[in-house]
């Protein structure tokens, strides 16, 4: 699933905790996110009404924590 964003603003959209550029995605719901490219910290940004959520507060991991 791609979510519609005009190139010129794809090429700039970066993960607002870690600066990684984000790269579509599918979350547990089946709902489009975009997800952190990070290697340490990757997460996942929720897309409302084909707008990106781009703040940490809504993001989820991607993978588990050590403690999980």
């Amino acid at each position: 699933m791609s979510i519609e964003i005009d190139p010129w603003v794809r090429g700039i959209l970066r993960c607002p905790v870690t600066g990684a550029e984000l790269v579509d995605g599918v979350g547990p719901d089946g709902q489009p996110e975009l997800h952190s490219t990070d290697p340490d910290r990757p997460l996942a940004y929720p897309v409302r009404q084909g707008i990106p959520v781009l703040l940490e507060a809504d993001a989820r991991p991607l993978r588990a924590t050590v403690g999980d």
